[in-house]
């Protein structure tokens, strides 16, 4: 599949395979996303980030509709909020319930949650001087790495 990318682009050349590139994400997406009109005046740019997106989801074992929640997680948690809408449009329209946009937006939210309790009680405790784990003011097998 990639070879047959690479020579498309070749015959056609740069330019042409850009504007072709962002016809076919318009159709596919339904809108053609900021980061692809903004690239539209860098066509070698805008080109080699359409064939890497589509050696990801080629090489993915993800279905669409997994890919699509997995990127409103993403958003969310990364306060995208132009990705956020555009991936909750893109979701809609490929039939994704709001219930399920809903749970990866909590399940992200979660995450982002953990992780800003784990980052700061560990700074606490390496201020502090000891490991909630085990108790003890030095320990070996908890210490950060």
């Amino acid at each position: 599949m990639l070879e047959d990318e690479l020579k498309e682009i070749l015959e056609k050349g740069v330019q042409r395979s850009a504007e072709d590139m962002v016809k076919t994400i318009e159709k596919l997406y339904g809108e053609v996303p900021y980061i692809f009109h903004f690239m539209k005046d860098s066509p070698e740019l805008l080109v080699t980030k359409v064939l890497h997106n589509n050696a990801i989801v080629r090489s993915s074992k993800l279905d669409m509709k997994t890919i699509e929640l997995i990127s409103i997680a993403v958003s969310a948690a990364i306060r995208c909020s132009h990705c956020l809408e555009m991936h909750i449009r893109v979701a809609s329209r490929m039939g994704i319930s709001d219930e399920e946009i809903a749970a990866a937006m909590f399940l992200a939210a979660n995450l982002v949650n953990a992780s800003v309790l784990a980052t700061a009680t560990r700074e606490l405790d390496e201020e502090r001087e000891i490991c909630r784990a085990c108790q003890i003011g030095t320990c070996e097998v908890h210490e950060k790495k």
